[in-house]
């Protein structure tokens, strides 16, 4: 199974170029969803959402569809694994379990600062949960500021995965391999126009992409010939029987959701009932620069001030 998909789906500078004139921000993730099978449910990671606000996902999506859940930045760039029992169970408590069959891959992307620790790393693998019978146990040990606002329920016993995303150069050694492998663990293929690491090792049952920027961290889109060899690989991976997931994140100038319509061409996927047909340019309806909706980002800092 191979899913094309985009980081977030809440920004402003799609309001007119993406997403049409006058459609109403409720609707935004609905109009997402005509589109891509999947997408990748940033708000997580900034703060705990609550479960009301995962069940209206669940409710705005069609049956099918996919969110991956990007992990909370408090345990991996705050706390930076270091006493995270209470915060992991309250993550896992905040509504999650309310996304049921849609729920996908668990996203954990670790600062640019954060190096390589055997010990550390395999003891947070070892805490994450693989089941949902086993995200519930985990989440029942919520803190009390939690009651409340909590989901302590599953509708059914599923298979749960996460994937690993590094910005580090100490993470480029085969003992790290290993370890996700030992875990069953994915290693994100993040493409950051050169910033960071990428790696193309398979370390688990699925192979989960990152596709920040083909030239320029977050700016850049993908030209013809960049999609047609990420499709080459995607096939690839396909073909060995691996589930697929790929996520545009190059949004400063609208390219996320117009290189993910054409990737899903080139890969023959179909999906929906889309506004944009696959193979439309990037609508200059409007001016699209502006801040990222889901938190800070420093090329948005520098297009401003150019």
């Amino acid at each position: 199974m191979i899913r094309i998909g985009i980081s977030g789906w809440r920004y402003e500078p799609w309001r007119g170029v993406f997403y049409p004139e006058g459609l109403p921000q409720r609707r935004e993730l609905e109009f997402c969803a005509r589109h891509f099978p999947t997408v990748e449910l940033n708000g997580s990671f900034y703060s705990l959402q609550r479960p009301e606000y995962y069940a209206q996902w669940y409710r705005e999506t069609p049956a099918g569809f996919v969110f991956a859940v990007k992990g909370s930045r408090y345990i991996t760039h705050l706390l930076r694994l270091n006493r995270i029992e209470k915060p992991l169970a309250n993550f896992f408590a905040s509504g999650i379990l309310n996304l049921r069959d849609k729920l996908g891959p668990f996203l954990w992307q670790f600062p640019p600062m954060f190096a390589f620790k055997p010990e550390q790393l395999d003891a947070f693998f070892s805490m994450l949960p693989r089941t949902t019978t086993q995200a519930l146990s985990l989440a029942r040990r919520r803190d009390a500021r939690m009651i409340g606002r909590s989901r302590l329920a599953i509708d059914a016993e599923r298979p749960l995965r996460h994937a690993i995303e590094i910005r580090h150069r100490s993470f480029m050694t085969d003992s790290f391999l290993e370890l996700l492998r030992k875990h069953a663990i994915g290693l994100v293929v993040a493409d950051t126009a050169g910033k960071w690491p990428r790696m193309f090792h398979v370390t688990a049952g699925f192979v989960y992409v990152r596709l920040h920027g083909d030239a320029k961290i977050y700016v850049s889109g993908y030209s013809q010939r960049a999609l047609a060899g990420w499709a080459r690989r995607i096939r690839s991976w396909d073909r060995e029987g691996r589930d697929v997931y790929v996520y545009f994140d190059n949004d400063v100038k609208v390219k996320a959701p117009f290189d993910a319509l054409n990737l899903m061409r080139k890969l023959g996927l179909a999906w929906g009932e889309p506004f944009h047909r696959p193979g439309a340019r990037v609508p200059r309806a409007k001016y699209a620069y502006g801040p990222r909706a889901t938190g800070g980002n420093p090329a948005w800092d520098a297009l401003r001030r150019s």
